[in-house]
């Protein structure tokens, strides 16, 4: 075999031109940074997300830029909405080669307080709609018969809890661990990778807002101690671990975890 064969130019290895990608949560923090990612390799984005003023303002920001990618409105939670969403992204793209589900929410609330309401939520958004979503992109990649992948967004939680409060998100996160697996030997055979990411503390317009303890900043402060690379890390390190999977530079990997928590798990 020739060196060229053998050792295919890196820019070709990292380059996403001509591939469809679809995100969902995409208007902001993680989600909007991988979309930037995908697209500035190449790729055509569909950025789905609930908040449609926000997720055109940052599709505006992406072809401003050059890049390609259009927003679509969907609640992930919603069955009918995410096969619509899907068909008319994937009508629109003419295909699709990447699926990062990324919508997620992270409500804080103690056991004696959760309602049937509050579970079924979270578990509905972070668990249902990435199962949706799988379900109706992949069947596309199936019939499209050429490979796929596609990218769960877990957490550190799903490994080790961090706060109190967060148990059905925990619980929900651990499901995205166990199902990434699960359907990384199911999809295999169709040349389907499906990994995912377990992101640490990252600072993003929810982390700042959400309550944890007597608020978000104070429970930031005691978190920051822990990790040993002494900062919060930012949507872009997740992002680039995105466009990892998401390019060949990670190839021959399925049913793998990525943990970036700047060493949190190992303090």
């Amino acid at each position: 075999m020739s060196p060229q064969n053998k050792y295919p130019p890196i820019n070709e290895i990292m380059s996403l031109a001509g591939k469809k990608a679809l995100v969902t949560g995409g208007a902001m923090g993680i989600g909007f940074a991988i979309a930037y990612r995908l697209a500035e390799a190449g790729a055509v984005v569909a950025v789905i997300d609930l908040n449609e003023e926000k997720g055109r303002e940052m599709v505006q920001n992406l072809t401003d830029q050059g890049y390609k990618a259009f927003f679509l409105g969907c609640d992930v939670s919603r069955e009918e909405e995410v096969n619509n969403t899907v068909s008319i992204a994937i009508t629109r793209m003419d295909g699709i080669d990447i699926l990062v589900n990324n919508a997620g929410i992270f409500p804080a609330t103690p056991l004696q307080r959760l309602t049937s309401a509050d579970i079924e939520k979270i578990l509905s958004v972070n668990l249902n709609g990435l199962i949706y979503f799988t379900r109706e992109s992949s069947r596309w990649m199936i019939a499209q018969q050429r490979r796929g992948c596609i990218i769960n967004l877990a957490s550190i939680d799903s490994l080790h809890p961090a706060h109190t409060g967060m148990a059905v998100y925990d619980a929900s996160k651990g499901a995205v661990l166990t199902i990434t697996k699960s359907l990384a030997k199911e999809l295999g055979q169709h040349g389907i990778r499906v990994n995912a990411i377990a992101p640490g503390g990252i600072l993003t317009e929810g982390t700042l807002t959400r309550k944890t303890g007597e608020n978000s900043r104070t429970g930031l402060r005691e978190f920051m101690p822990r990790i040993p690379l002494g900062h919060m890390g930012t949507p872009d390190d997740i992002a680039r671990i995105a466009l990892f999977l998401a390019t060949d530079l990670s190839s021959y990997m399925t049913g793998s975890l990525i943990v970036a928590d700047g060493g949190y798990l190992v303090s």
